[in-house]
């Protein structure tokens, strides 16, 4: 799917309301775009996952161990998609409210410097800290919650989906200021949320995302004021 037909069909959604062939469309352009945005920091832990699965098949503990990498990345997967649906009721709302440009990005500087400013407060709760603890102890993790079998695997993924969900969610809404079809912010928004995750200085980038958030926001919602 491309963005530019997404686009198109956007246009006309505008005019004549979102028809329910729109809505799939868009759904499964935010699921796709989710996937493919949180794969990437995801792997480490589906990987190691996959090989103390294949480990505990050999040892006789654990039967079917692709099925069970299955369960896990699809109960990781299911998180998104879910958050997905979220995604694109809001986005309906805000097209509805006229807030989104046809190319599906922020028309009021207010609205996005109220969310880049909402985006870099949350960085700094104890909630996104728990969250990325967890994601960045993927060892750790499947110490404290290792299930046998393919429903425990599942169960497993949805526990380290529901962790990923509370970590970066909010930031994904920040699609909604650079745009939803912006690939550049796309790509920006994946390599934040890996080096947070994966890198040695993760912490540190949490705490100066969220300072350069909050300030952009604040610039923003200046200007939104004084325009």
């Amino acid at each position: 799917m491309s963005g530019w037909w997404l686009a198109s069909a956007g246009a006309s959604a505008f005019g004549s309301g979102w028809t329910p062939a729109y809505w799939l469309i868009a759904f499964f352009m935010w699921a796709a775009m989710m996937v493919a945005m949180m794969l990437p920091s995801a792997s480490p832990m589906v990987l190691l996952y996959a090989h103390a699965a294949r480990q505990a098949e050999k040892r006789g503990d654990n039967r079917g161990a692709s099925a069970s990498i299955a369960a896990f990345a699809g109960g990781y997967l299911a998180l998104w998609i879910l958050f997905s649906l979220v995604a694109v009721a809001l986005q309906w709302m805000l097209e509805r409210a006229g807030a989104l440009s046809v190319l599906m990005n922020s028309r009021s500087m207010l609205m996005s410097g109220a969310l880049l400013i909402a985006a870099g407060l949350y960085q700094l709760t104890p909630l996104k800290s728990a969250c990325l603890k967890q994601c960045r102890a993927p060892a750790s993790f499947m110490a404290a919650h290792w299930r046998r079998g393919v429903f425990g695997a599942w169960r497993m993924g949805l526990g380290h989906g529901l962790y990923c969900v509370g970590c970066c969610a909010v930031l994904m809404l920040l699609l909604f200021v650079g745009g939803i079809m912006n690939l550049v912010w796309i790509a920006g928004l994946t390599l934040f949320v890996a080096l947070e995750k994966l890198a040695p200085f993760g912490a540190a980038a949490v705490r100066a995302a969220a300072a350069l958030l909050i300030a952009a926001g604040a610039a923003l919602v200046v200007l939104g004021w004084l325009a």
